[in-house]
């Protein structure tokens, strides 16, 4: 099998499992607890913590564990715009993950929030001159993703956060898809809030977090014990914060290697696709995009028998996002960038892995012009 679907999920590591371990079985007490097991676990907390901490370049303080990406987002959404009572309007952008659009909409139909939706170019880039004219004094919040999931394009967020915090906004980003492949460091950045989950990297899925600088203050959306600071309660996963610690880590050790590596893979493997296939159409930005996502469109073709084809010679892909799997509409974010709807409904995404080699990109590759040849054929 070819798996060329980790924008979906990607394998837990070995080591992460090794690092985990201890905390699903002798170590398995509760952090909270004032016992030597509770003690222990809550040191294993503060280690995995810490060790985050330092690979954003933040403080361990404002590390909340989140049971993934869309927690996150969500904790970082509500939470931020609930805290400011006064305040009533969000910019966010047309093409954001569905926890950052459903996160809006809930607080568009239940506290009056009034939302404004960046358009975005065919290339899925949004232009920093409407996010600036965008913003009022009455905005709450700014939240663009970092990289998009489905076409990979990165939008500019260092840019993005000094038009935010000229006006006294925080921006929050959801870097779900970034983790491993973009520099995460939040002075870089400049963001207030971002979103990471685990299952993204190599940890197991069920564990993310959200860093939040430390001056914000939020509202909870889950309420009850008040752990983490009383920002997200429920006890926490400690396995999957040692679990989370120990993939964004070995991420970070190997990012800059892996991210040349496959950015040639997917150059490569782009040229190979549009020459044996001439009608097909690239997805986002051609520079701006993650090093490890190739996504097209197939006009003429269905993008469900494009993957039943290939899924039928051992090659595992998707048409998009895995949370709107199964959606008879077509993409919102290929809508966004200007596609026919009859286009959008052909995509098909590629996103590779550490351990994707060139050889096999080859054979998805020739399959993929088989594929189109057979499907465009039998119409």
């Amino acid at each position: 099998m070819i798996y060329l679907d980790s924008a979906a999920t990607t394998a837990v590591r070995r080591e992460v499992i090794e690092a985990m371990w201890p905390y699903l079985t002798a170590e398995f007490g509760n952090p909270s607890s004032h016992h030597s097991l509770g003690e222990a676990a809550a040191q294993a907390l503060k280690a995995a913590r810490a060790t985050i901490a330092q690979l954003l370049g933040c403080r361990a303080s404002e590390i909340i564990f989140t049971s993934g990406g869309t927690e996150a987002d969500n904790l970082a959404i509500k939470g931020i715009a609930l805290a400011a009572p006064r305040c009533r309007h969000i910019v966010t952008s047309t093409i954001e993950h569905e926890a950052v659009l459903e996160s809006c909409g809930y607080l568009h139909r239940h506290h009056g929030f009034e939302i404004t939706y960046l358009p975005v170019d065919r290339q899925g880039l949004i232009s920093l001159e409407h996010a600036a004219a965008a913003i009022r004094p009455d905005t709450t919040l700014c939240s663009i993703m970092l990289a998009n999931n489905e076409v990979g394009t990165i939008q500019p967020i260092q840019e993005l956060a000094g038009i935010a915090h000229a006006a006294g906004v925080p921006i929050h980003t959801d870097a779900v898809q970034a983790a491993g492949a973009l520099d995460l460091n939040i002075g870089n950045l400049g963001v207030d809030a971002l979103s990471l989950s685990g299952h993204k990297f190599g940890a197991p899925k069920g564990t993310g977090l959200l860093y939040l600088r430390g001056r914000l203050t939020i509202e909870p959306v889950l309420h009850g014990g008040g752990q983490e600071r009383g920002r997200r309660s429920g006890t926490e996963s400690v396995a999957g914060a040692v679990a989370l610690a120990k993939a964004f880590q070995m991420a970070e050790t190997s990012r800059l290697e892996s991210a040349q590596r496959l950015s040639k893979l997917r150059d490569d493997f782009i040229a190979a696709v549009l020459s044996f296939v001439p009608s097909a159409i690239l997805t986002g930005d051609s520079v701006k995009r993650l090093p490890g996502s190739a996504s097209f469109c197939f006009p003429e073709t269905s993008g469900e028998a494009v993957l039943l084809y290939l899924e039928e010679h051992e090659i595992i892909c998707s048409s998009g996002s895995a949370c709107a799997a199964g959606a008879d509409r077509p993409s919102h974010v290929l809508l966004a960038m200007g596609l026919e709807p009859a286009i959008a409904q052909t995509a098909v995404r590629f996103t590779l892995s550490e351990s994707t080699t060139a050889e096999e990109l080859s054979r998805v590759a020739l399959t993929i012009r088989d594929a189109i040849h057979s499907l465009t054929r039998s119409k």
